[in-house]
């Protein structure tokens, strides 16, 4: 499979060690120093795009792959306020896109494992939760993708909490998440219920990029040939 890298930094080269590892080509690497590389011409040598830059970048890129007929897998965070314009547009374009908040196979199950224990607790009003995520100091947004998607299935389940806050709150309706940014981590996601008389954790610690990566050339795989809008668990088939 060939495999266009828009987003070249400790990411992308992450992806780009095990991509070269399982027998894939990159044919093309974007970053800020050869933006104009991003055309017709270079992308159309490859199968698929995988980005990773950020926030302010995430949404063009994506728009940019779908116009030039290329398949996209994201993983920037930080831009899904406009999600449902990159939905519409994949769809007008018969297009091909996948966005995960988090590609690691570990985070994703982590996610499943969440929404076991939210349901579980979901009749124990006792206890209180609490969210916590720890990342880089580059990491640009915050709270995390990871944290949001965590959050929101929390909110699912936990009635009692109406929506969630980047800080800390005395507001018993919301839903405190605390980041947390120290090198070099490379993200922990914590979801506490605490009451008077015992707490449960449920946590996930990621060691390096490994896990990550290895997970954005999977959903690259999975996307190769295909049309339409997918995430992790379609990869993974949970």
């Amino acid at each position: 499979m060939k495999i266009a890298l828009i987003g070249y930094g400790k990411m992308g080269k992450a992806i780009e060690a095990i991509a070269l590892e399982k027998g894939h080509q990159i044919v093309l690497k974007i970053d800020i120093n050869n933006a104009s590389d991003f055309n017709l011409e270079n992308i159309s040598k490859a199968d698929v795009a995988i980005e990773f830059t950020g926030p302010h970048s995430a949404f063009e890129n994506v728009m940019k792959c779908m116009e030039l007929g290329i398949p996209v897998v994201c993983g920037s965070t930080g831009w899904l306020e406009k999600w449902e314009l990159a939905k519409a547009y994949c769809d007008q374009q018969q297009g091909s896109l996948l966005y995960a908040s988090n590609y690691s196979i570990g985070v994703n199950l982590f996610f499943e494992i969440n929404k076991y224990v939210a349901q579980l607790m979901s009749s124990h009003t006792n206890y209180d939760v609490v969210m916590e995520e720890i990342h880089h100091t580059q990491k640009k947004d915050a709270p995390s993708g990871t944290a949001i998607t965590l959050a929101e299935q929390v909110l699912t389940f936990i009635k009692q909490k109406k929506q969630w806050v980047n800080d800390a709150t005395n507001n018993a309706e919301d839903l405190e998440i605390i980041s947390k940014r120290i090198d070099p981590a490379p993200g922990t996601h914590t979801i506490k219920y605490t009451s008077s008389v015992d707490d449960i954790e449920i946590i996930h610690t990621a060691h390096n990029r490994v896990g990550f990566a290895g997970g954005a050339v999977l959903a690259a795989e999975f996307l190769h040939n295909k049309k339409g809008i997918y995430n992790m668990k379609d990869v993974l088939g949970l």
